[in-house]
């Protein structure tokens, strides 16, 4: 993993390459984003510039060992050859990730969750998807169903014992920590001893979502670098030259995908979660629209079965598009941001959505999201919802 794997950001990647090669890198670091814009990309690409430029070796002695058969006899510092191979594996020793875990049935009662548990499925993650994941799809790769996933107080008791240990290369070891956010109170407070008595030759790189959930007394302690989100262009020219989009449908997933490659790369794939939410919104709408009270019943009944973290996406989806139809009035294309399946249905529901109802439709789905997250009967909440967008769908 280096720097060229990072989708845009190029002011940031500067900015971190220069600290490696003015030997300027702080202790601990905190990348602070949105869902896909890079950081957790920044994070390892910067954590394997670390380790690799402080177990360079002078050429000569590269070439006693091999790495390079006509290198000459000189004190020009060159990779290491093994450790460029682990780094590019993300299998070095020196390189600890530490995540947000849940505990599974198969342990046992008094085991804390630690990252070392599920190290093999962070692994394939990383390897089959790269570093742009979002934390839903992490939650499916670890099987997690309803279960808050954490780090636990095990987890920082484990991250102390190893970077305890001398570094196994001789150079920098990095631990990278995603979703700080998510440390339970005695994890935090261990991660914060560490941060205040780091070992030697240690830097702590936090990526987080959510920095003001964090302790005050760690934020303190790290040097925050805010990552913006991908500029559309960047995208833009990613999915043309990566993944051999047309420039057509390149330029309209990059608007979509608003700073987010993982958004990009969702809209890629015709079976994405949202083309299951666009169905179940455009069914809502019409049901409501045509007053079928019994097939609504049976619309919340469906949805209710989903998980809550499903649930609480799926209204996330239905807030976004009931913006969109409402900006669609507007028939200024600069102001929309839709797949062509959303515009296509948009072409003809949009006027249903207007300055009469919009903002009541919204707060019925922003309180719908709230009493879900307060573990309301989800059938109840749902018809509800169904039963209230039938009376604002009249005002029209």
């Amino acid at each position: 993993m280096s720097f060229e794997d990072v989708i845009g950001q190029e002011d940031i990647r500067e900015r971190l390459l220069k600290m490696v090669s003015e030997d300027h890198v702080p202790h601990a670091l905190m990348l602070c984003g949105p869902t896909g814009c890079g950081k957790k990309a920044l994070a390892i690409a910067l954590g394997c510039e670390l380790i690799k430029h402080s177990t360079c070796r002078p050429a000569a002695e590269a070439s006693m060992f091999g790495m390079f058969d006509d290198a000459p006899a000189s004190q020009e510092l060159v990779p290491d050859a093994n450790n460029m191979a682990m780094l590019a594996k993300l299998e070095h020793p020196d390189l600890h990730f530490t995540y947000p875990t849940i505990k599974t049935p198969s342990m046992g009662s008094e085991h804390q969750p630690v990252s070392s548990d599920f190290a093999r499925e962070w692994h394939e993650l990383l390897m089959t998807n790269g570093p742009y994941f979002s934390f839903n799809q992490w939650m499916e790769a670890i099987g997690a169903a309803n279960q808050q996933a954490i780090i636990t107080g095990g987890e920082s008791d484990e991250l102390s014992r190893k970077l305890s240990l001398k570094s196994s290369q001789g150079g920098y070891k990095v631990s990278i920590v995603w979703l700080p956010e998510r440390m339970n109170l005695t994890s935090a407070n261990k991660l914060l001893k560490l941060l205040e008595e780091p070992p030697r030759r240690t830097v702590f790189i936090l990526v987080s979502e959510a920095p003001d959930q964090l302790l005050e007394t760690i934020r303190s302690r790290t040097q925050r670098i805010d990552v913006k989100p991908i500029s559309t262009d960047a995208i833009e020219q990613a999915l043309i030259g990566r993944r051999a989009i047309d420039a057509d449908n390149a330029h309209r997933i990059a608007r979509v995908a608003n700073g987010s490659w993982n958004k990009a790369i969702e809209a890629l794939n015709a079976d994405n979660e949202n083309s299951e939410f666009l169905e179940l919104f455009i069914l809502l709408m019409r049901l409501a629209y045509q007053r079928k009270v019994k097939e609504l019943k049976a619309w919340a009944d469906n949805v209710s079965a989903f998980g809550r973290e499903k649930q609480r996406r799926m209204l996330t989806y239905f807030l976004s598009q009931v913006r969109e139809n409402f900006m669609y009035n507007f028939h200024t294309a600069e102001l929309n941001y839709q797949t062509k399946d959303e515009e296509e249905f948009s072409r003809n529901f949009a006027r249903f959505i207007n300055e009469a109802n919009v903002v009541e439709i919204s707060e019925q789905m922003e309180l719908a999201m709230r009493q879900i997250g307060q573990n309301a009967n989800p059938r109840i909440v749902f018809f509800d919802l169904a039963m209230q967008i039938i009376v604002l769908l009249i005002q029209k």
